[in-house]
């Protein structure tokens, strides 16, 4: 009775330290991802700007990434996905991009919407009209090629709900802690018992002697 009692224990031991080792590689490796990608556009973001600097001209970074926060973009972009956008020089009706707003509602807010066609303003100079996907009507001002950032080329779906969860210190704690503490105790308990049982043969065989 007791050595099914021990299997048991054994076996749940051996369930909840193969789900603590499973959510922790994927919260971990989904943490290495957004490092690297982090990594990459800071040095692509130094590497440019730099250069800009030298050059003495001002150019957005060739390379930036943003959490999307509105519904404006569905189904294409949902709210929590994360973008990566790369400045281009030609820019074509279609393109979703993200542009740096000067309407007073929403005045120095990045938008990431479509560009569903162009225009030419008083002066002669392109502007550019922006939709978002799941609006009905387009963005109230039309848009110059100075205020577009980039192009969207990539879209992490839901990476904002992780980057939101780990930024809190409670979530940090769930995520990485509690599982890694987990883990360890689970060790030392199988390690204590593997113990005990190594002394209990050892027994064993005295007494046979």
């Amino acid at each position: 009775m007791k050595n099914n009692t021990n299997m048991e224990e054994k076996t749940l031991f051996q369930k909840i330290k193969w789900w603590a080792n499973f959510i922790t590689t994927i919260i971990m490796n989904s943490i290495i991802v957004i490092l690297i990608l982090i990594g990459f556009i800071f040095l692509a973001y130094y590497i440019d700007v730099t250069k800009n600097a030298k050059s003495g001209t001002w150019k957005p970074p060739l390379y930036g990434a943003y959490v999307i926060i509105s519904q404006s973009m569905e189904p294409t972009i949902h709210v929590q996905d994360a973008i990566v956008i790369k400045r281009v020089d030609d820019l074509q009706i279609g393109d979703v991009c993200t542009y740096l707003s000067k309407d007073p509602r929403y005045f120095g807010i990045m938008i990431t919407h479509r560009i569903i066609g162009t225009d030419v303003d008083e002066n002669g100079e392109k502007v550019y009209i922006f939709k978002g996907d799941n609006n009905y009507s387009a963005d109230q001002l039309p848009v110059y090629e100075s205020q577009i950032y980039g192009k969207v080329i990539m879209r992490i779906p839901k990476i904002g709900y992780i980057q939101y969860f780990l930024s809190n210190a409670y979530g940090w704690i769930i995520a990485i802690v509690i599982p890694c503490v987990g883990i360890i105790t689970f060790d030392i308990i199988k390690l204590v018992k593997t113990t005990k049982s190594g002394k209990k043969r050892k027994r064993g065989v005295v007494d046979e002697k």
